[in-house]
């Protein structure tokens, strides 16, 4: 049987990651523990890696395929074939941001500012193309984690990855600039991509993990209304497209349903309501397949 060989990432990221397969249709099971993830399609195997390695995995060909952050796969340089964005991460929908960042009372301003100092960060290779790029010379050295503390004591500055910005303020550093956005990435290696099967079995994959990407934050209504109070109801319903309407048994009577933003409900439900609307239903959805 073919197979096709999955790197999912280990830790921050992991939770959610299983939670998106799940609603993509994909029971993920084993012990947080497990290296080896069982996954209930035997056409998938799974391994979890870091996000920091998964792209060279990926490249070398000992992984079919990857989901980590682009800017590992930019620190990694590697040549690997993406296959859609991914843009969710262990605490919202926005991208990360690999920040430069000093404490409040620095003299440091800009990126110019670091010529001749120290600076901690993860993402080593990423930096030092940074500093190049801007024409600086500083010593980067690699910082195995707890990096929000160890200016002013050891270094001069950060390079971080940060969502919020929260536990960097909560360290009383502020940020100088971004270096990077970076969404998660769903990518194959070039083998992998050219081979029929693979590429085919990828792509379906890709679909449905979109599909529950799209979905997310966003619920089904369904409701009745008579047609004298129909088209009021329609200018109150926010759709993806044009709400479907079909004529009920009892002449006069529509069904109506659209897809909106979970955050709007409750808003717009007093509203189709007073507009005329009856049996109101609010449904969770799983799969959005624009």
């Amino acid at each position: 049987m073919k197979k096709l060989i999955i790197g999912l990432p280990k830790g921050s990221l992991q939770e959610s990651t299983y939670a998106l397969f799940k609603k993509a249709g994909f029971a993920i099971s084993g012990s947080s523990r497990s290296y080896f993830p069982s996954i209930d399609d035997e056409e998938i195997e799974l391994r979890l890696l870091r996000s920091q390695e998964m792209s060279r995995y990926v490249e070398q060909g000992m992984l079919d395929a990857g989901i980590s952050g682009l800017d590992w796969i930019a620190a990694n340089d590697s040549d690997v074939q993406i296959i859609c964005d991914m843009v969710y991460s262990k605490v919202s929908k926005r991208p990360v941001r690999w920040v430069l960042a000093v404490p409040e009372n620095s003299d440091i301003q800009s990126v110019k500012d670091l010529e001749g100092k120290r600076i901690a960060t993860e993402g080593v290779s990423l930096v030092e193309r940074w500093l190049e790029k801007n024409g600086v010379k500083a010593e980067v050295e690699f910082s195995w984690g707890a990096t929000e503390v160890k200016v002013p004591e050891f270094v001069d500055a950060i390079v971080d990855i940060t969502e919020t910005g929260s536990s960097l303020k909560a360290h009383n550093l502020r940020i100088v600039d971004t270096l990077m956005e970076s969404y998660t990435q769903f990518f194959a290696s070039k083998e992998a991509w050219a081979d029929d099967w693979k590429r085919a079995k990828l792509e379906r994959i890709a679909l449905l993990l979109k599909a529950a990407l799209n979905a997310a934050d966003k619920v089904l209504l369904k409701l009745n209304v008579e047609n004298e109070n129909l088209e009021a109801v329609k200018k109150l319903l926010p759709a993806l497209h044009a709400p479907t309407v079909s004529g009920l048994s009892e002449n006069g009577w529509y069904a109506v349903e659209t897809v909106v933003d979970e955050a709007v409900v409750r808003e717009i439900i007093p509203e189709l309501k007073a507009a005329g609307a009856e049996g109101i239903i609010e449904i969770g959805l799983n799969k959005v397949v624009a």
